[in-house]
Parts: C-alpha cells; sequence; structure tokens
C-alpha cells in the first residue's frame, strides 16, 4: 500500500488515498519517487481535455530512487537515482529504427492497461503511463533514465518534461542557430526551458509573450532579452523587435488555436513556427491557402521535443552542472500530496512556473 493522489472522475478534486502497488514484474522497477512537477499536460487530463482513464494517479514529471526490480531488468539497479521517461521507447518499431523514439508506437502503451488496485480491488491507471503523484510507482524499465548519484532528485524531475519538451525544441525540433531572433509563447515551465535553451544557442533577441507579467519578470532573469504582453498587438511589437520582419523561430508553448496563430503571425516570412503545447483535438487552426503559399513558413508539431531521453537527460545534466541552464529556475514552489489541486489553481491562474511535490511529505 502507498499513498497517491487519485482522480475519481474528471474535473474533480484529487483524493489522497492508498494504493495497492503491486510487486514489479518481468522487465519492471519500484521507484520510490522524491519530487514530482505539476505539469500543465497533468491539469489537462484532470479536466478531461486530454482522455484519460480513471480512477487515476496522475503525474508524469517525477525523480526518485529505484527500490526493487523485476526479473530481466538490465538498464538500472536498486539504489539507482532515475528520472521518469512518460514515453519510452521500444527501441523496435519503425519509428525507433529510424532514430524517431519520441514517436515510438508503443510509447502510451502502459498508459493504457491499470497499473495498480484502490483497496477495494477497482483498477487504477498510471496518467501518461507513470503515476508520479504518489510516494511510489512501478513502470517498465525503459520508464527510467539512470542519474548520477550526486544529482539533486527535488530539481531534476524537471527534466523529465518540462527541460527535455522546451530544450528539445530548440536543439532537435527547430535546431535554432546563433544570432537568429526566438519568440517564445507562453512562460510556463516548457517555455522558460525553450528560453534557456535558446540563450544557450546564442539565439538573439529572445522574445517572451504571456498574458503574465509576473512570468515575463521571471523569464528575463533566465533567457528572454525582451517581454511583451500577450495581446492582438503582440506580433506588431515582436516585428519591430526584429528589423520589422518577425523572428526566425516562434515557439507556441501553450497548445491551442488562439497561441498558434499568434505565434504564426510573429514569425518573419520563411520563417518556422514550432507548436509545444499540447491542445485539445476539438480546438482547429486554419489558414487559407494563400497565406501558406505567400509567407513560406514552416509550421511543425513537437513531441517531447523530438527528444531521446537517454542521451538527451546526460548531456541537459551537464548543461545544467555548466550553469547554463538554471533548473532552480523552474521551480517556483513546493509542497506535498495534499497541494496538487492548489499548484492546479495556480496553472489556472498563470501564478509560478513549476510546483514540485515533495514526495517525501515536506515541502521547502
Amino acid at each position: 500500500m502507498v499513498k497517491a493522489a487519485v482522480l475519481r472522475a474528471p474535473d474533480q478534486p484529487l483524493e489522497l488515498c492508498e494504493i495497492v502497488l503491486p510487486d514489479p514484474g518481468p522487465g519492471q522497477v519500484r521507484v520510490r519517487l522524491q519530487a514530482a512537477g505539476v505539469c500543465h499536460s497533468d491539469l489537462s487530463l484532470a479536466t478531461g481535455k486530454l482522455k484519460q482513464p480513471v480512477p487515476a494517479v496522475l503525474g508524469h514529471e517525477g525523480a526518485g530512487t529505484v527500490i526493487a526490480t523485476g526479473t530481466g531488468v538490465t538498464r538500472v539497479a536498486v539504489g539507482d537515482k532515475v528520472v521518469l521517461n512518460w514515453s519510452p521507447s521500444c527501441g523496435q518499431c519503425w519509428f525507433c529504427a529510424h532514430d524517431e523514439p519520441y514517436l515510438c508506437e508503443h510509447g502510451d502503451n502502459a498508459a493504457r492497461e491499470p497499473y495498480a488496485t484502490l483497496d477495494d480491488g477497482t483498477p487504477v491507471y498510471a496518467g501518461l503511463g507513470t503515476g508520479a503523484f504518489a510516494e511510489e510507482t512501478v513502470v517498465g524499465e525503459r520508464a527510467v533514465v539512470r542519474l548520477p548519484d550526486s544529482v539533486d532528485l527535488d530539481l531534476v524531475a524537471v527534466l523529465g518534461c518540462a527541460v527535455l519538451t522546451g530544450a528539445g525544441a530548440v536543439f532537435h525540433t527547430a535546431d535554432v542557430r546563433e544570432g537568429q531572433a526566438v519568440v517564445v509563447l507562453g512562460l510556463g515551465g516548457i517555455g522558460l526551458s525553450v528560453a534557456q535553451a535558446a540563450r544557450v544557442r546564442g539565439a538573439h533577441p529572445v522574445i517572451g509573450i504571456d498574458t503574465s507579467a509576473e512570468k515575463g519578470l521571471l523569464a528575463q532573469a533566465h533567457g528572454i532579452t525582451d517581454f511583451v504582453p500577450a495581446g492582438d498587438d503582440a506580433a506588431k511589437k515582436v516585428r519591430a523587435l526584429t528589423g520589422g520582419r518577425g523572428a526566425d523561430h516562434a515557439f507556441d508553448c501553450v497548445g491551442g488555436s488562439a497561441t498558434t496563430r499568434a505565434a504564426w503571425s510573429a514569425a518573419r516570412r520563411g520563417g518556422h513556427v514550432t507548436v509545444v503545447g499540447v491542445g485539445s483535438h476539438r480546438d482547429t487552426v486554419e489558414f487559407s491557402s494563400l497565406e501558406l503559399f505567400w509567407f513560406g513558413r514552416t509550421l511543425r508539431g513537437c513531441v517531447y521535443g523530438s527528444s531521446d531521453p537517454d542521451t538527451d537527460v546526460p548531456d541537459l545534466l551537464d548543461l545544467a552542472d555548466a550553469g547554463a541552464l538554471d533548473l532552480a529556475a523552474l521551480c517556483t514552489a513546493t509542497t506535498d500530496l495534499t497541494g496538487i489541486d492548489q499548484a492546479f489553481d495556480d496553472l489556472r491562474r498563470g501564478h509560478g512556473v513549476r510546483t514540485v511535490v515533495r514526495l517525501d511529505g515536506t515541502a521547502r
């Protein structure tokens, strides 16, 4: 029995209760979690914006220590520190064989089947296959990435989604180059990671757009050179900061028709628009045939930052150790399992960047 925050029904408060977590089976590991970031995707799963079988334990941005392994496990051992990978690649499908593990055909298999039960035997699902809003979880061995023993697990939890997705969008999907102009729409955990990675690549200017001036101030200390309040004239202000042309790269870190169109308008002719945020399947974006031709822009999606966590997590840790990436800047609040609903409210109000849930029961 382990304590967990359980979603019983969409758009309802989480219930703190105990779940029955089985021993790890073949190829599985059991992880005692220390920290989990509260991501906007968790909120979308909780509200039903994204599909989620219930009851469920959400949370996919987690870090902890392996405490048990099933038969056949070779990637990690008991005592290893790990970060969760919510989209583990199988290593064998067509996409994996063509160096696109982030599009693996089997990356979401674990999210489709129950992984635990309530005390009455009711099956429980793991949100995005990881179930990080709990004291412990059981996942496949490919769903964890081994970390150095020296890492601070409270900080590196955000590597599991925000940093991999945001930095990967810059390094891999868009391949931003030195001197290029970048605009970032949405300055949450992913947006701030985009801004920091753009700074690493030598982009200039790096312009942030958000409805929250508070986030703008934080982002100016960690990557962006200019802040533009969200609004109908935001694209005009971006052009004024980029020689009248618009940005070489525009990143929609929110996900939705309004922000995607805003990113499109902020990009220059021949520029690149990368949609990083996850929107609803009911929210459609329209473009005229003429504007697609005339502006010559490239519009692309970005799944998990086009990253391979096995190779990218060590690289990102190196950047953090060198001071090029500031993981602590993303962690603007801490709580325990009882505070996740408040963290969701903070996300709705645009307050702060990332709340980190301390799963040892303490919040600093």
